[in-house]
């Protein structure tokens, strides 16, 4: 019983951040309401806030269910990258883009980057920072996983490598966001452009 009703109780909080992710698409961050949110997920306002306490909550949620979704899809890739420095760069950095636009809009990333900057010490600024260094981190693992298979130079900081292509296309997908008219496949080709020198010179015999 005890089974059914955790399960229960995790339909009704996705269907919340689906219609939640649906309403600020539609209409705005600012224009949703908790009310219609909790209409289209079919639940009432009440059940609503036992899940969460305001938009921002709602929001932080959805960014929280977007990178796990994709840090889980990279840990695949991480596990067994393309043989080169590159390959499996773009294809990890893709994953983390392609996926970018699933659950949020660039609207819906626009709020929660500002939601983060203007109230660092908060609860919703703690946790974005956290998901960052977790992609940040998983982009390191994958250097650290090409320098064991001999793809990455044995006296480079696979580390500090990895934060520095880390930051690159994090700072990238920010432009991305805020630049409506951007598609998704200038960004990939911007990002790998950009990656290709930082590839060639930590290569271990190749790019």
């Amino acid at each position: 019983m005890a089974g059914l009703r955790a399960k229960q109780k995790a339909d009704r909080n996705r269907r919340i951040l689906e219609a939640a992710s649906w309403l600020f698409r539609d209409v705005g961050y600012d224009s949703a309401r908790i009310e219609d949110i909790a209409e289209r997920a079919e639940v009432s306002v009440g059940t609503l806030y036992n899940y969460y306490q305001n938009k921002g909550d709602i929001l932080l949620a959805a960014v929280t269910m977007e990178v796990e979704e994709v840090l889980e899809a990279g840990r695949r890739i991480v596990a067994n990258p393309p043989p080169t420095v590159a390959a499996a760069l773009q294809a990890l950095i893709e994953q983390y883009y392609d996926h970018s636009l699933v659950y949020l809009s660039k609207e819906m990333w626009r709020v929660a980057m500002a939601l983060s900057i203007q109230q660092p010490d908060s609860p919703f600024s703690r946790r974005y920072t956290e998901l960052d260094r977790r992609l940040c981190w998983q982009v390191s693992s994958l250097v650290l996983t090409l320098q064991k298979r001999g793809a990455v130079r044995v006296d480079v900081d696979a580390a500090a490598a990895g934060e520095m292509f880390f930051n690159n296309l994090n700072l990238m997908f920010i432009e991305f966001a805020k630049d409506e008219a951007m598609p998704l496949e200038a960004l990939k080709a911007q990002v790998e452009r950009q990656n290709r020198p930082l590839s060639g010179l930590i290569a271990g015999g190749q790019a």
